[in-house]
């Protein structure tokens, strides 16, 4: 599965990561594709009154997609370590939710409690924020908690620093000269390798059988609209450039706008789902 390289370091807080820019990232992350939606959706057919469980929502990206498409959606929990995310996911879905419930949990995924019994999640989704998480421990409380027929979904599609394009080169080698050549992760430490890809999570958890969803994605964005988005990565943060993020943002400003043709840039990315079940359950 295409996805972002694992931080060296499962420490690093997410509150520190992505703790002031809910409304940036709100404005500039990409959302999620609409075939993803319909995908999640179709995964709660023959469900009477599913139960979403989103971990690491950020900004409510899966909740706000998929209430509008899944109008049977009964409850929501929304779950993250960064308070200020949760409080722009709250108020993203309150408009939609309808009849919809919806409780929030600040934490980390993996000490997520349920607030009401009774209301067993039948979709697990982790969007984009997997590879912040203690992964089996995640897994092993999704066990727990999952309705019998519940359905996980492991889903993302890279980043611009992990993008291939002749513009995504330059920019990332324009950030290495101000960072350094490894990939930062915050304020405190620096991306690896993965140790595993996802598939081997799923195989050693009690959600086994799982299949493989490729969606192609392509985006524009315009120079501006990268210079924020970079203001919301671990990578790019403003706070990691100390007081040289004002001549870090003019110089990237002015290579995004050498390589943008038309006025805009381009990125074919790859949006993968996996979606997880327990052997013998719905497929």
């Amino acid at each position: 599965m295409t996805r972002p390289d694992q931080p060296a370091s499962a420490a690093v807080s997410d509150d520190a990561l992505f703790g002031p820019e809910a409304a940036d990232y709100a404005r500039y992350r990409p959302g999620l594709p609409d075939a993803v939606i319909h995908l999640l959706a179709a995964a709660q057919h023959g469900v009477p009154t599913p139960v979403l469980l989103d971990l690491g929502t950020g900004t409510g990206q899966v909740p706000r997609a998929l209430l509008p498409v899944l109008r049977r959606l009964a409850h929501v929990y929304l779950v993250d370590v960064n308070a200020s995310m949760l409080e722009a996911a709250r108020a993203a879905v309150e408009p939609i939710r309808g009849a919809c419930t919806v409780d929030v949990f600040t934490g980390a995924a993996h000490d997520f409690a349920p607030a009401v019994p009774g209301r067993a999640p039948t979709l697990i989704t982790c969007s984009r924020s997997f590879h912040w998480m203690s992964r089996p421990e995640v897994l092993s409380l999704a066990d727990q908690v999952a309705a019998p027929h519940a359905v996980v979904a492991i889903m993302g599609d890279g980043s611009l620093w992990t993008h291939e394009a002749n513009w995504t080169a330059a920019l990332r080698a324009l950030i290495q000269r101000y960072l350094g050549e490894d990939r930062r992760a915050g304020p405190h430490g620096t991306y690896a390798e993965p140790d595993r890809p996802y598939e081997d999570d799923l195989a050693d958890s009690a959600f086994s059988a799982v299949t493989e969803h490729s969606f192609p994605v392509a985006r524009t964005w315009t120079p501006e609209d990268v210079i924020g988005y970079l203001c919301t990565t671990s990578f790019a943060r403003p706070l990691l450039f100390a007081g040289h993020h004002p001549e870090f943002e003019a110089a990237a400003l002015r290579l995004l706008q050498d390589h943008a043709g038309g006025g805009v840039l381009k990125e074919d990315a790859v949006f993968t789902v996996l979606l997880a079940r327990r052997p013998g359950g719905d497929a």
